[in-house]
């Protein structure tokens, strides 16, 4: 069993800020940091995290994943996603993964992740698997597109100490089943559980926009869509935008 440390905090800047400056101090298998409002919350690359301070969920979680592979490293970001959604079905349906770090309700966004891996000549020495989960914030005042909590979901609030409690059990389960058959307990569950996936729609990327269908995402976390001509595209964080509009069929 993993030992584990949890770290409550009332305000940082970034959990995950606060893990990585600290992460040599800690023993145990898993450190849990949570804030109740976070001044620079991080998101995938230059993004920030809006949210009202003691509604949501703001934490951070520290690994120290020696047995993934460096060129298998997005296995973790499938299993934390894979970790997130196995809880949140038992509160909503319609749960889905949207590549690289989004976990969404219908077509908007209930929670973001973001993974931060430290290697080494040995591997992967640590992982910090940030996260900011809508929980009982009512309204969103900046100009995030498509934002949404579980309180705006059921009409009512969420227990926030018992649902995160849920999602650290989930997490470190998750881990588990990752070192017994990642083929079988995060790859295949993910792609299944994958935002868009065979279905036809707008995407945008350097050369314009075009149509194409989600395929899958390769091992190294790389998305794959097949356009309108039946070439097969590959892309990598940022190389490619969502565009939310109406499906079409092809």
């Amino acid at each position: 069993m993993m030992t584990r440390k949890f770290i409550q905090l009332d305000t940082i800047d970034s959990t995950n800020v606060y893990l990585s400056e600290h992460a040599s101090m800690f023993q145990e298998d898993m450190v849990v940091v949570v804030a109740n409002y976070q001044t620079s919350g991080k998101g995938q690359g230059q993004h920030s995290w809006e949210s009202e301070s003691g509604k949501n969920l703001l934490f951070s979680i520290l690994i120290h994943p020696h047995h993934v592979p460096i060129h298998r490293q997005f296995l973790l970001s499938m299993a934390g996603a894979l970790s997130i959604k196995r809880v949140l079905d038992e509160y909503v349906d319609d749960i889905s993964l949207k590549w690289p770090n989004d976990i969404y309700w219908r077509d908007s966004k209930l929670c973001g992740t973001l993974i931060e891996n430290t290697l080494d000549s040995q591997g992967i020495k640590n992982s910090i698997f940030g996260i900011g989960l809508n929980v009982n914030q009512a309204r969103f005042l900046s100009d995030a597109p498509n934002p949404i909590s579980l309180f705006q979901i059921l009409k009512h609030e969420v227990n926030r100490e018992k649902l995160l409690e849920r999602l650290i059990d989930s997490f470190a389960r998750q881990l588990d089943l990752l070192s017994v058959d990642p083929q079988k307990y995060v790859v295949k569950p993910y792609h299944e559980s994958l935002y868009r996936k065979g279905e036809a729609h707008l995407y945008q990327d350097s050369n314009g926009i075009f149509m194409a269908i989600l395929e899958r995402v390769n091992e190294q976390g790389q998305l794959l869509l097949r356009d309108e001509q039946g070439h097969l595209r590959t892309y990598s964080f940022k190389e490619v935008a969502f565009i939310h509009t109406k499906k079409k069929n092809y």
